[in-house]
């Protein structure tokens, strides 16, 4: 009697697990949608990103902003290496000094768009947002404002990241479920608000007083839709 009813805990808590099992790995069909990003095929918004070795980029300035200059699908991608802090800090819009590296999804312009984002400092996170502001385009008009940060549906915790350590973040907003992945792993998933998802717009790279070396990937450019303006005062905070 003891031997049976041990088979079926076992039996049970494996089927459990099948069922609720930990966060999927990346989707077998992600990588074909793939294709990389070149320096000279950015707009870069705010501060500056160059080309370096191995057909990667490099940023070293306080504050970055870019996105593709084609209309792609929802979908990034950043293979990157963090180098450490920058010589010197720039605080946020809302005065935060704040060190992160992240990917941005539907950047319909500076002030609506999805953000993926790896905080380093002053405490490592990943934290998911949109910022809305209906009618406004440029950080003049809505600087920080229309930031939220979303809640996950599953999520788990982002590994350390340390100084001259090199990952993966991608981040895939279809339809109302957004998911983001740390080297292929599923780390969070969540749903985006009606208003995102109706958002339009290309994929982008961020980051905030961090130096990193890093290559970038989206899809291939999307036809039937009109290549975005690049506006470079119309970086987003």
């Amino acid at each position: 009697m003891q031997q049976a009813l041990k088979t079926w805990h076992v039996t049970a808590g494996f089927a459990l697990f099948l069922v609720t099992g930990p966060l999927a790995s990346h989707p077998q069909d992600g990588d074909a949608r793939l294709a990389p990003v070149s320096r000279d095929k950015l707009c870069v918004t705010k501060g500056a990103i160059e080309a370096a070795s191995d057909s990667k980029m490099e940023v070293t300035v306080p504050e970055m902003r870019a996105v593709v200059a084609y209309p792609t699908r929802f979908v990034a991608e950043a293979r990157f290496t963090y180098l450490g802090p920058t010589k010197q800090d720039k605080p946020l819009g809302s005065g935060e000094i704040r060190r992160q590296f992240g990917l941005k999804l539907r950047a319909a312009s500076g002030c609506n768009l999805v953000y993926a984002m790896w905080r380093i400092e002053p405490k490592q996170a990943l934290v998911i947002s949109e910022k809305l502001n209906p009618g406004q385009t440029t950080s003049a008009e809505c600087g920080t404002h229309g930031y939220r940060n979303l809640k996950p549906t599953q999520e788990v915790k982002p590994p350390l990241l340390k100084k001259g350590e090199s990952h993966t973040l991608r981040a895939e907003a279809e339809g109302s479920k957004m998911k983001v992945f740390i080297d292929n792993k599923l780390h969070w998933e969540g749903l985006l608000d009606p208003e995102a998802q109706a958002l339009t717009g290309p994929s982008g790279v961020r980051s905030d007083n961090g130096r990193f070396k890093f290559q970038f990937f989206s899809s291939e450019p999307v036809r039937g839709r009109k290549n975005p303006p690049c506006h470079a005062a119309g970086g987003d905070d």
